[in-house]
């Protein structure tokens, strides 16, 4: 493996101090690419994406998800979708919804959110703070995190054996697990921690975005998705072509807003996220607003767990 000798200053891994140069080639870009858009505005944090990925993917080609020392004191184990919940404070944020349409008008937010994780809140003994003259209080949001399969991403070319791979007929990232050696190469090279290394089998695992299941014709049609799409109850995950102007995903994301996870990288992950709806009343947390009169959802094809829910909180 040949490397470069840069200033740790100029490194994301400062420790280190070394960039890993391309083993792997990228296949030529294509229109077609497959992902998931993530809405933050009605995701709930119930962690029921997390769990059907793992029961999913817990066989077959890319199973198992093995768990070590699952009832010990520190259980760990191999997830491919975690969610993770933050309190946000201060509003004027891209993220916030309220920066998108600032956006929109050629404007940009003057700053981005301070974002606490609870286990950093904890050990501070902070409460929540919103910022001075905001109109609006700290908001929960919970964040879904998984591999974005972007579209030039450096985990593939750092791998030394070709193991982790981008397919150019959908753009999906996998790794072979017969040519993995455990390196970590990919693992350093991703900044949005989406790589799993398992210590049982010692091979990386990832996100598939279900490709067993997507192409499966033995299934039907409504349930050719992935698996974490298919058990939101809120309808916060939804899958599709990004790469076509016209599909219901790539819709979505004009409309609201959709924005890369750390765009700043230049990985142009596939995956899209929206941003939390400002709330009429001033309160910002997902899980306690209530949907707006005007934003003319149609429960019509939810289940009917959903449907009566809406009865309920509609009168």
């Amino acid at each position: 493996m040949r490397r470069e000798r840069l200033p740790l200053s100029g490194y994301r891994l400062p420790a280190i101090g070394y960039r890993l140069v391309a083993m792997t080639s990228l296949p030529a870009p294509t229109s077609r690419k497959l992902g998931l858009v993530i809405d933050l505005d009605t995701c709930v944090g119930c962690h029921a994406c997390a769990v059907a990925c793992k029961e999913w993917n817990d066989g077959g080609q890319f199973g198992p998800l093995i768990d070590e020392n699952p009832y010990g004191r520190e259980p760990f184990g191999v997830w491919f979708n975690r969610v993770h919940t933050y309190e946000v404070t201060g509003i004027g944020s891209r993220e916030s919804g309220i920066g998108r349409e600032a956006d929109r008008r050629g404007e940009r937010a003057a700053a981005r959110p301070a974002v606490e994780d609870s286990d950093t809140r904890e050990k501070a003994g902070s409460a929540r703070f919103p910022i001075p003259d905001s109109p609006f209080p700290a908001m929960t949001v919970h964040f879904p995190r998984s591999c974005l399969h972007c579209e030039t991403p450096d985990c593939v070319t750092v791998c030394p054996t070709g193991a982790s791979y981008k397919r150019a007929e959908d753009g999906i990232v996998l790794v072979d697990e017969d040519k993995c050696i455990g390196c970590k190469l990919c693992s350093w090279a991703c900044p949005y921690g989406a790589r799993e290394y398992s210590e049982v089998r010692g091979t990386m695992q990832k996100c598939t975005l279900c490709v067993d299941r997507i192409y499966n014709e033995t299934f039907d049609e409504a349930d050719r998705q992935p698996a974490c799409v298919m058990a939101c109850p809120t309808r916060a995950r939804h899958f599709g072509d990004l790469g076509d102007a016209d599909s219901a995903v790539s819709k979505l994301v004009a409309d609201r807003g959709g924005y890369d996870l750390m765009p700043e990288f230049g990985y142009k992950p596939v995956n899209k996220y929206l941003p939390p709806r400002p709330r009429r009343d001033g309160n910002c947390s997902p899980a306690a607003s209530k949907v707006a009169k005007d934003d003319n959802v149609d429960f019509s094809t939810a289940s009917p767990l959903l449907r009566w829910m809406d009865r309920i909180l509609s009168r």
